[in-house]
């Protein structure tokens, strides 16, 4: 077999400063066809993430509030009901990736004056503590609601850390996060339900053992899967609290 050349192929020579005109043909349409090719492939991969949803830090909103310090079993702050509006429960976290049970347990179930930035997506609100300080002498004092029980429930969901949820991080949950989850955990922020279904209309929960106890190291091989799990929904105000049986807990996928 053999090969014969009918016509001058371009040749690029660059010594002559000079690119033939078919080659310019060539990598003009090259060019556009890959940068396109990239284009499309950004848009079909971003097209399968999760959608990181609109958490975020509320600077413009800072939080200052008199109310109690509770452990449920994870530190939370209790504010009452003022006119029409309800009691609060929220949890909170200090700064970075650490809790505020020194704080708490400092001044458990007394008058506090809170500051600090909430972390807030959709009706999950976390409050980044900043400053606890004594309530005023004259701060009205008040009682706050026994939690009530809304009963025995198997949710499907997945175990997160409350504040990276909430908007620290997008995304905030996943395998993608979970590294970054154990080390919040670790540090005591709350760690918190997200259910794929809601209990009175809610789906995020403080998590808790099923005896209201701290969890520890006993989610860890939970965390950031999709799973059912087995446990008393419990209401504290606005907040729900998921005391989860952990032995009947099983990975989804």
């Amino acid at each position: 077999m053999s090969w014969k050349q009918t016509k001058a192929a371009p040749f690029f020579v660059g010594y002559l400063n000079k690119v033939p005109k078919p080659l310019v043909a060539f990598l003009g349409v090259f060019s556009l066809c890959f940068v396109a090719g990239l284009g499309l492939a950004a848009f079909a991969l971003s097209t399968t993430q999760n959608d990181p949803g609109s958490g975020t830090f509320q600077w413009g909103n800072r939080f200052e509030q008199t109310g109690l310090l509770e452990l449920r079993p994870y530190p939370v702050f209790r504010i009452p009901a003022d006119g029409d509006t309800p009691a609060h429960t929220y949890m909170l976290a200090g700064q970075g990736k650490r809790g505020v049970f020194e704080q708490a347990e400092a001044n458990r179930e007394m008058p506090v004056t809170l500051r600090g930035v909430p972390v807030n997506r959709g009706d999950l609100t976390m409050i980044q503590v900043g400053q606890v300080a004594p309530a005023m002498d004259d701060a009205p004092g008040f009682t706050p609601s026994e939690p009530i029980s809304l009963g025995r429930w198997k949710l499907t969901g997945e175990i997160c850390d409350g504040k990276c949820y909430a908007g620290a991080m997008r995304p905030g949950r996943g395998l993608a996060h979970k590294a970054c989850a154990d080390l919040c955990l670790t540090g005591g922020i709350p760690p918190v339900f997200v259910s794929s279904g809601p209990v009175e209309g809610r789906n995020f929960f403080l998590l808790a053992g099923k005896d209201g106890q701290l969890l520890g190291e006993a989610i860890d091989p939970l965390l950031a899967l999709y799973i059912e799990v087995e446990g008393e929904v419990e209401q504290l105000d606005d907040l729900m609290v998921f005391k989860a049986d952990l032995l009947t807990a099983r990975v989804l996928k």
